[in-house]
């Protein structure tokens, strides 16, 4: 079994990520970031990540042995801008932590980092840190995969639920971009001669919008939309962001292919379908056996049994998942207001899920070695 954890141990770390801001496109301060993670890592484990840089973005890994077994996941960047702790600097009063970025997630990197530490045996261990992961994750996804590939379980430190509940379900994302071509014409002179973007582009939301199923909890919410030059001039071109929200594989593609197939209304318009899928769905059956091992040894802690919810966001979670990789997510810290001002994490909170953590590490790689790690 791991070492005991030290609660203070925990919190100096997480003042130092936190107070290392690090938003997502800011590609420097993210690199800055970067190497504070590695400097507390190598502390810790004894020993340097490899550091990789995708498209100007920095991610970390922590690779103890020849193959993984268990991925824990974990990322610190985060939504908020350079200049936020001066207005929302690091703190812990009665019983609750607070800063930017704390939440979501730097207090579940800061968990993973001392669960890894408190082991014995680490071979079969990897611990992987990106760095874009706020935006999407699209210089980390073929990392994360990759990684991951082969692996018995993914473990990842996103926040918990209310309640420090555990995400057994994560809905998959989909982002869709329409182009609309239409014909430019004066609209006081000849707007028969024009071919009106803006009124095509009414028809199509209105055919997108209700590709939704509420019954299976899939959303298709047409977002951003942008049309026309002049308040005189028949639009030629508009175009219209998607926003898709799906529990199974099968509905995002179920909507995929019927966006693909939208037709223009208007005779002359053009409809162009832009992206795709950006994260599959965390199903529960990735998630419900890990979620299982992790109230039995919670029980065997002496710590109350862990809920498991389904939420609309994504997370990196997905694309472990979506590869086939056992995956439970939540792991994290137990507070709320992530991306929001009220963003806090609840400190008797902390130990114990850190332990929890490292049991549920020791138990997989103990199977895994056929002995005890």
């Amino acid at each position: 079994m791991p070492a005991p954890v030290q609660l203070e141990h925990i919190i100096d770390t997480i003042r130092s990520l936190v107070e290392c801001e690090s938003p997502s496109t800011d590609y420097a301060a993210v690199a800055g970031s970067a190497t504070l993670v590695a400097t507390l890592g190598e502390t810790l484990f004894g020993v340097a990540p490899e550091r990789i840089e995708i498209g100007g973005v920095s991610h970390l890994r922590w690779q103890f042995g020849a193959a993984t077994e268990v991925l824990v996941l974990a990322h610190h960047d985060t939504v908020w801008p350079l200049g936020t702790l001066t207005r929302m600097p690091f703190a812990v009063r009665d019983g609750v932590l607070t800063g930017p970025g704390c939440f979501d997630m730097k207090t579940g990197l800061a968990m993973a980092m001392h669960a890894i530490a408190a082991l014995d045996h680490r071979d079969g261990i990897t611990l992987l840190v990106t760095g874009d992961e706020e935006l999407g994750s699209p210089n980390s996804r073929a990392l994360i995969e990759a990684t991951a590939s082969g692996a018995k379980a993914a473990l990842v430190l996103e926040a918990s639920a209310d309640g420090g509940a555990l995400k057994l379900e994560r809905k998959g994302v989909s982002l869709y971009e329409i182009v609309i071509d239409g014909v430019a014409s004066h609209a006081g002179l000849e707007p028969e001669k024009g071919v009106n973007a803006s009124v095509e582009l009414a028809h199509q939301v209105l055919a997108i919008a209700a590709l939704g199923d509420a019954a299976l909890g899939t959303t298709v919410t047409p977002t951003l939309a942008i049309s026309g030059t002049t308040s005189n001039t028949v639009p030629a071109r508009a175009t219209l962001k998607i926003d898709v929200r799906a529990r199974s594989a099968a509905e995002q593609q179920r909507v995929d292919r019927a966006l693909r197939e939208l037709k223009p209304v208007l005779p002359g318009a053009g409809i162009e379908v832009l992206g795709g899928v950006n994260r599959p769905p965390l199903e529960r059956t990735a998630s419900a056996a890990l979620c299982e091992r992790a109230n039995a040894l919670a029980a065997g802690l002496g710590l109350e049994a862990l809920d498991g919810v389904a939420v609309g966001g994504a997370s990196d979670g997905n694309f472990t998942a979506g590869i086939g990789v056992p995956t439970l997510d939540g792991l994290g810290a137990v507070g709320g207001g992530a991306h929001a001002e009220s963003e806090h994490v609840i400190v008797a909170e902390i130990e114990p899920r850190t332990r929890l953590l490292g049991a549920l590490i020791a138990e997989l790689l103990s199977e895994s070695s056929g002995g005890h790690a």
